[in-house]
Formats: C-alpha cells, structure tokens, sequence
C-alpha cells in the first residue's frame, strides 16, 4: 500500500472519530439545562413591611366656621405659626354687637326693677308695722268704748264710732299685707327677667364671639381657604359649614401609610420604622410605630369596609401611624412618605435569595423520580413541559399539594430538596431546615426555575443575563 493511500485512510479515520465525538457531546448536552446559582449562607436577616402614605402632624385641626357672616379681616397668611388664643379671622359684627348692648341695657333694667321691687317690699313691710299698730290701738280704744257703753257712760255714736275705727284698722293692714305679697311678686318678676335677660346675653354674646375666630392649638396655619369678603356658613344637619384653615402642631410629625390587610398581622406598636420622604430624597428618618388602625379601608374609594353596602371584594388597607423621631424642619403636611417597619429581626440565621424558591406539587416529584428510574444510559433530564393532569383515583388531594423547596446542585444535578422556611427580609428568607450552610443553590433564571424538573442535568452560568421578553411575562 502506497503512503499517501496510508495517510489518507488515517486522516479519515481521524475525521470519523472527531465526528464520532461531536455527535457523543451533542447527545451529551441535549436536554441541559443553563442555571445561575449562588450559595446557603449565614448573616442577619430584618422582616420588613413597606407601606406608602403622606406626611401627617399628630396634631392639627380644621377651623370651620360657626355662624352666618361676611369676613372682614384674615389676620394671618400660611407658613406663619401662631399660639393658643391668636386672632386669626374676624366676621362683620355690626349685627351681633348691636344684639349684644341692647341685651345688656335689657338686664340693666331688668336689674332696677328687682331694685325696685326691693323697695317696694321694704316699704310694704314698713307699712304693714304702722297699720298693725294702729290697728292695736283701735282695738284697745274699741274695747274701753265697749266697757264704756254697757256702764252708760258714753253714747252710742262715740261707741260706733271707735267700732268703725277698729274695723278701718283692721282692713288697711289687710290692705297693707297685700301689698308685701305683690312686693315679692314683682320682686320674683324681675329676677326671673334677670335670668331671661342674662341667658338672651348669653347668647348674644357667643353669636358676637364667633366673629372673631381664634387659634384653638399653637402651631403652624398651613392653608387658608378664603379670603375677605366671602360670605360663611355653619354647618346644618348633615351639611359641614364652611372650611376656614388648618392648623397644624408640627412639633410631633408622623407619616400615615397604607399597610395591605395581608401585612397587617405582622405590624405591632412600638416597632421601629424608617421613613422616606420624597421631598427630601436620599435621607432616612427614624420612627416608630405609634398606631396601628383596627378597620380596613377599601383601597379605591377610601371608606371603611363597614361603610360599603355591595359587597365587594376588593383590597383592603389598614391606616398605621409612625412617629418621625426627629424630623427635618421644613416639613408640610401632605408631603408623600414611605415607611419601612421592621417587624422582626435575626442574626446569624441561614438564609437563601427569596427568588430561589421553587414550589412543585407532590404529583411533579413522583413522576420526576419515576422518570429518573427509567432514564437510558446518557443520564441526560429534559425541562419539564406543561403540567399534565393527574387522572389516576389513587393521588386525591395529597398528590396535588404543593411542596416549597429549592434545587441543590449537587454534581451536575439539580435535586428538589424541601424546606422550611423562616422570616423573609427584602431580597433573602430565612431556612430553618433542609439545607446546610454552604450547599450551592440553583437561584435563575426565572424560567429555569419555572420548569426546572428535580434530577435534571444543569450547566451553571453565573454570567450576568439580559433579562429576556419570556422571563417579564412569566
């Protein structure tokens, strides 16, 4: 055999093998499945609850109007802070003052009549004396006439005479006992027209009163809502009077926020909380919880579950108050606010990235494991396709429960391994059993996660990954 017909055979064969060899690593990789994965490590772990809502004094009140009146004066403008008492608004009071000093000349008459009537009654009784003691010495003179006249010592008409006297005195102290009883009733008449007039002033004088309106807390007046010569009203059954300002105490600040019903449980008072305000980026304030609200409020229309009549099921919040601890100066309410309320925390706990959780039903697992027992010889497992529907009558329900846990990769496999799980922070959660420290996890991609079959062959690629179409819809 000539050299060259040598080497050309041994060239062939050469290429056949490396042929041989590309279709054996082709084969190989059919079915593997490219993962990201990361490591069960240890460190300290915070539950946090994130909740928006604004900026709110503990304090503040809404100045209303109590009676009918043209404003003639705003004392004040926003941004100024004022005490307790301050003038902030007057009404036109022409009206209500002329009621009030015409009430009062009301009750300074009616204050002289209960003089007078005092002195009626003092001279009443001064006259009720003189006639019972003239009345004493008509009855004495009528006795010794009546002595007199059965002796025959005087006459008859002198005898009727002292008798008519007597009856004389006995009518005017009659006369002037009468005019005690009207006394005391013209007495008791103007001291009931005292009381009138004192409760008519009374009401004249809180009508005039509300023409001035004062600041009833110190603090600072955030937003005035009229301006002079508009007309107010107070409320009237169930209609709110006009709104005048706001009053704000800023010197306790709290951010009200939102809290969604499945976060609430886990929301105590006390609990420390940092809070964001979007008007001031790149700070962190301290708080505390210092309320947690104990009604859900429907989240569209912002009233109280009780309060709603179709009975929906739409998403519920809960109002929690946080108290800023030291807040910035400058603050105003109604600024937007985003409280982080840590509800619980750990150190050295075990922890895994939230996103490498995996949830597989007890059906998936048994089927997984059949298939790894019926595999040929190239150990190669496919990405599981769409769930298919457990018909067999022996699964019942056990068969469709869910088993949370994550894939451990372990050579080139990744095995579905159950686990407990603990408090979860904002991008790791807690394991309490099931993994050790250090196991290497299977952490993406999302899709790889998704469809992920436990024994499945991987290739690890920690690369970053160009987040794909598929992976945003999934």
């Amino acid at each position: 055999m000539k050299t060259g017909k040598k080497i050309g055979i041994a060239v062939g064969a050469v290429l056949l093998l490396g042929v041989a060899g590309l279709i054996t690593v082709r084969q190989l990789r059919k079915g593997v499945v490219t993962v990201q994965t990361g490591s069960v490590s240890r460190k300290s772990l915070a539950s946090v609850v994130t909740a928006s809502g604004e900026i709110k004094p503990l304090t503040y009140t809404n100045v209303m109007a109590e009676g009918f009146g043209k404003i003639i004066g705003v004392t004040v403008k926003e941004g100024d802070h004022v005490n307790k008492g301050d003038i902030l608004l007057r009404l036109e009071d022409i009206q209500p003052a002329a009621d009030v000093a015409a009430q009062r000349a009301g009750l300074d008459s009616a204050g002289a009549a209960v003089r007078s009537a005092q002195a009626n009654g003092v001279s009443a009784n001064a006259d009720v004396a003189q006639r019972k003691a003239a009345l004493e010495q008509a009855k004495l003179d009528w006795a010794r006439g009546e002595q007199l006249y059965k002796e025959q010592l005087i006459a008859k008409q002198e005898y009727d005479s002292r008798r008519a006297a007597y009856d004389s005195a006995v009518a005017a102290e009659a006369a002037a006992e009468a005019r005690i009883d009207q006394a005391r009733a013209d007495l008791q008449r103007a001291q009931i027209a005292i009381r009138q007039n004192e409760a008519v002033l009374t009401r004249t004088s809180d009508v005039l009163r509300k023409t001035t309106y004062r600041a009833p807390i110190g603090g600072l007046v955030t937003y005035i809502a009229v301006r002079v010569g508009e007309n107010v009203v107070p409320g009237i059954q169930n209609a709110a009077g006009s709104y005048l300002m706001t009053i704000s105490d800023m010197s306790v600040v709290t951010a009200e926020v939102m809290v969604d019903e499945t976060d609430i449980v886990n929301v105590k008072e006390g609990q420390v909380a940092d809070a964001t305000i979007d008007a001031i980026p790149g700070k962190t304030f301290k708080g505390h919880v210092a309320q947690v609200g104990t009604q859900a409020v429907l989240r569209t229309s912002g009233l109280a579950s009780t309060q709603s009549t179709n009975g929906n099921q739409e998403a519920r919040d809960f109002k929690v108050v946080v108290t800023l601890d030291n807040p910035p100066a400058g603050l105003r309410p109604g600024l937007s606010a985003t409280a982080k309320v840590i509800t619980q925390e750990k150190s050295n706990v075990m922890v895994i990235p939230i996103q490498a959780l995996a949830v597989r039903t007890r059906t998936e697992l048994a089927r997984a494991a059949a298939d790894a027992g019926t595999r040929n010889g190239n150990g190669v497992t496919l990405a599981a396709g769409p769930p298919q529907s457990d018909k067999s009558s022996d699964s019942g329900a056990s068969n469709s429960e869910e088993v949370q846990g994550v894939f451990v990769v372990r050579g080139n496999k990744a095995e579905f391994v159950p686990v407990e799980t603990g408090i979860a922070g904002v991008s790791d959660i807690e394991v309490l059993s099931g993994l050790h420290e250090g196991d290497q996890i299977v952490t993406g991609s999302y899709k790889a996660l998704r469809t992920l079959l436990p024994t499945a062959t991987v290739k690890i690629d920690n690369q970053p990954q160009p987040t794909t179409a598929g992976e945003n819809a999934g």
